[in-house]
């Protein structure tokens, strides 16, 4: 099993991955006027303004919700990792694909929000809608492809990680035993989920602000501590990045393709993973969620996962395996396997006895929001996959009760495995997102254009999805018309949330318009 994981992923995470989704990002950085940069100031805006209804939740909650799914295991453990078989200038790699990848977050979650549908009384999308929708009835099989491998990813794999990542920092900090933490996850984590979708977004929303800022803030203290040691630092992630640091030389690869790799799996850029939160979002036009997805790239990455890199290497508490066989290149801490252990000993070095417990309380906090916002992914793709409501209602309850299992086998598996594990769900669905998106481009494209036209015009940009030459966007359709008998935008739309009939991502044209 695990020898077949392996070789999988040496298929799914291959240089056409990493160097296909750098790609992706810099054709829509050029075909939408570097958004990632001009549009800074209406991305923070979108995670102030507008509310929730019935059916769906506030840009905020969606914003927090798809932050909580990305902010994980993989700003801490991921970092590690990457620095570890990467050398330091995979961090460099990591920031290079958050700048490159935030106009892919914004093309997936518009069109996850132009493509949603009502579904059991809530607003529910991401790609397999789109795929249908946007594509047409011909591509329903890459639609169903998408939707079954993110339960399994969500469901099976991806928890696994998460569970583990917290029984190895809390193991490190308190001498816990692993089965009984993964017990205690599962637990509280069943609690929470069988709330429903508003509780869900209420508990992500609350954590997440707080457990992003409390960790920027500590890795800030240690950062200023060991300020003489930041030039060196900032210099070796640069030189190594290009492998021109004698210790580094022929890791140009592996830094690219590692930096990508741990970057993707911590953004969820290019994954659709963060579109299916954005699908909830209640908001006027799809583009403002989109903005809003494109700036929780950058806080995951340049912000919580730097600070991961910045005290690790601030502080020498790392090791580079190298491209050979044989012992590490560098070895700062030997015997010490790379993961929260890292970020532990570097805040120790600073902050005596406070490292161990504070990274213990971070990895939690980080994995359980992603493992909330993993049920959510499930559930929106069982949505999508199963017709009957009754069926429906069984298999999402099971679903979760699944993935609170996975939770405590990957408590006490070991870490190698479980990262394996992740690493193939999440290829499996990202390359079918990255498909989607090639072609999709013209209609994401279309959508930041209308947005940018209203804008201009001084107007609060409202979506007419028939000013667009888009079809098959039917609560926007409903949208739009009530907004043209009431003239307020917030009236129709909580007039459609409150009115319009469960939908089905099932009426499509036979072919993609546009």
């Amino acid at each position: 099993m695990e020898q077949f994981i392996t070789a999988a992923n040496g298929i799914l995470w291959s240089l056409p991955m990493v160097f296909g989704l750098l790609a992706l990002g810099l054709y829509f950085t050029i075909r939408m006027a570097a958004p990632q940069v001009r549009l800074i100031k209406d991305m923070v805006g979108q995670l102030v303004g507008g509310g929730s209804s019935s059916a769906g939740i506030s840009s905020f909650q969606a914003f927090a919700m798809a932050l909580g799914g990305r902010i994980g295991v993989g700003n801490i453990a991921g970092v590690a990792a990457a620095i570890y078989l990467g050398g330091p200038g995979a961090l460099f790699w990591m920031w290079v694909t958050a700048i490159l990848g935030a106009p892919v977050a914004l093309a997936e979650s518009s069109l996850a929000q132009l493509y949603k549908h009502k579904v059991r009384g809530q607003y529910r999308g991401g790609p397999a809608y789109y795929i249908l929708e946007g594509l047409g009835r011909h591509w329903r099989w890459l639609a169903m492809a998408y939707a079954g491998a993110t339960v399994f990813a969500t469901v099976v794999t991806g928890p696994q990680i998460q569970a583990n990542a917290v029984t190895a920092a809390t193991t490190a900090a308190w001498g816990w035993d692993p089965l009984w933490v993964g017990l205690g996850m599962a637990a509280l984590f069943c609690l929470i989920v069988f709330g429903g979708m508003h509780r869900l977004a209420r508990t992500v929303g609350l954590v997440v602000p707080f457990m992003a800022a409390a960790y920027i803030a500590v890795g800030l203290v240690v950062v200023a501590v060991m300020w003489q040691e930041v030039p060196a630092m900032f210099s070796l992630i640069f030189t190594s990045a290009f492998a021109a640091d004698s210790v580094y030389a022929g890791m140009l690869g592996a830094a690219i393709s590692w930096g990508v790799r741990r970057a993707v799996y911590s953004t969820e850029i290019g994954t659709g993973s963060g579109a299916q939160a954005s699908a909830a979002a209640h908001v006027s036009h799809p583009v403002k969620q989109g903005l809003a997805q494109a700036f929780s790239a950058y806080v995951d990455t340049l912000f919580v996962c730097t600070m991961t890199g910045l005290v690790i290497l601030s502080t020498n508490s790392f090791n580079v395996l190298g491209t050979g066989e044989g012992p590490p290149i560098v070895e700062h801490l030997p015997g010490v396997e790379e993961g929260p252990a890292w970020v532990q000993i570097g805040i120790d070095a600073v902050l005596p006895s406070f490292g161990p417990s504070f990274v213990a309380v971070a990895v939690f906090l980080f994995s359980f929001t992603t493992l909330l916002s993993f049920a959510f992914y499930a559930e929106t793709n069982l949505a999508y996959l199963i017709p009957s409501k009754p069926v429906q209602r069984i298999c999402i309850a099971a679903a979760r009760l699944l993935l609170a299992a996975s939770m405590v086998i990957g408590s006490v598996q070991t870490s190698a495995f479980v990262w394996s594990l992740a690493d193939f769900g999440v290829g499996l669905y990202t390359w079918v997102n990255i498909l989607a998106l090639v072609l999709l481009s013209p209609v994401a494209i279309r959508l930041l254009k209308d947005y940018d036209r209203q804008r201009r015009a001084g107007q609060d940009p409202v979506l007419d999805p028939a000013a667009i030459g888009v079809r098959n966007a039917h609560l926007w359709e409903q949208i739009h018309a009530a907004y043209e008998r009431t003239g307020d935008v917030d009236e129709a739309m909580d007039h459609v949330a409150d009115t319009a009939p469960d939908t089905r991502a099932i009426t499509v044209v036979p072919r993609r318009e546009g």
